[in-house]
């Protein structure tokens, strides 16, 4: 049988349309082998599956640096020292050596690279320390406050390894993974501009599903509640809606791709809304979610008239945190490597 030429074209074009929305989806698959660790009960699917050559990856990634050196105190207290030390509002708790360190440390963690605006000078104006002129100097104050909060307050989240500036930041001015308000591509006039509540894939938030690609606006809002399974039958339940429960689906999506882990890392999979079947990490996971929520909030947003246009999202909104900010791909950030031990001061109430 043979095809005329409109035909043939339709055909041709049809093979090419298939092979452009294919190729993008089987980028995203992951070949076999893997690595299976058995979680829970045998036949209840609690398994944690690992990509060796994703894992090498990320191990390349999340290596610590190494700690300055220890310093002996020099007996004297910043917020004592007026001749050397002016509108130092944060750390006048410190010991001056303790201080310089630690100042020493965040240049490493924060802006290593060469360049005038480099080291020191990425915060400070070098010919008078104790100016607030550059802004960056004005947040780094707020992060550091932030820091010790975490690591004082959400202790239940972070535990014993506690966090640093490093632990987002990874020797960047800005961390890799930050989020801000996402309204979604544009659409079209008429007829064509709603959606009716589809989302779009191919967006890495929600692991390149069709799910919500920003979850985080309104679930890491304050008193978000993101439970949407009804413990009652039909028409009761949460009042929750389909986009609701799309959402939830995507932040966790986020989760689990942010924490190189799968949904049976925190749930078991017999009945997934059950905590006293769930895995002690579900909790610590919950308690993660207040304290992402507690940061943008409290400490974030408030600095919105701060940064400048270029550290802020399309919609005007500060660059925020959120689970992958830390985690980087994998459970424990940096491994579990515990940072915050070789700085103390940084694991203290805010005076």
């Amino acid at each position: 049988m043979k095809l005329s030429a409109s035909a043939l074209t339709a055909s041709l074009l049809g093979t090419v349309v298939t092979i452009l929305l294919v190729i993008p989806m089987m980028l995203q698959w992951e070949r076999p082998p893997m690595d299976t660790e058995q979680l829970g009960f045998r036949g209840l699917g609690m398994e944690q599956v690992t990509n060796p050559r994703i894992a090498r990856t990320l191990e390349a990634l999340n290596k610590a640096p190494v700690p300055d050196d220890p310093v002996d105190n020099d007996g004297v207290l910043v917020k004592d020292d007026k001749e050397n030390y002016q509108n130092v509002q944060v750390l006048g708790d410190l010991d001056t050596a303790q201080f310089n360190r630690l100042m020493n440390s965040i240049t490493t963690w924060i802006a290593p690279q060469e360049g005038d605006n480099a080291g020191c000078a990425y915060c400070h104006n070098v010919e008078n320390m104790a100016s607030d002129e550059i802004y960056t100097k004005v947040i780094a104050r707020r992060m550091i406050q932030m820091t010790r909060t975490i690591n004082t307050k959400f202790a239940s989240h972070v535990q014993q390894t506690g966090v640093t500036c490093y632990t987002c930041h990874r020797g960047n001015a800005v961390p890799a993974n930050v989020w801000s308000i996402n309204p979604g591509p544009k659409q079209a006039g008429g007829m064509a501009a709603s959606r009716n509540g589809q989302n779009l894939g191919g967006f890495s938030v929600p692991a390149y599903s069709s799910l919500p690609y920003d979850p985080f606006t309104t679930l890491l809002a304050p008193n978000a509640n993101i439970r949407v399974v009804a413990s009652t039958a039909l028409p009761g339940g949460t009042g929750g809606t389909i986009q609701d429960t799309e959402k939830t689906y995507a932040l966790m999506m986020h989760m689990s791709d942010g924490l190189g882990v799968n949904c049976t890392f925190c749930h078991n999979s017999r009945q997934f809304s059950s905590w006293e079947e769930s895995r002690p990490q579900r909790v610590t996971a919950w308690h993660g979610i207040k304290m992402v929520s507690e940061v943008n909030h409290t400490y974030m947003d408030p600095l919105a008239p701060v940064f400048p246009d270029n550290r802020k999202g399309p919609q005007g909104d500060v660059l925020k945190v959120n689970c992958a900010t830390c985690h980087n791909g994998i459970n424990k950030p940096l491994y579990g490597f515990s940072m915050a031990k070789e700085y103390p001061e940084l694991s203290v109430p805010n005076p």
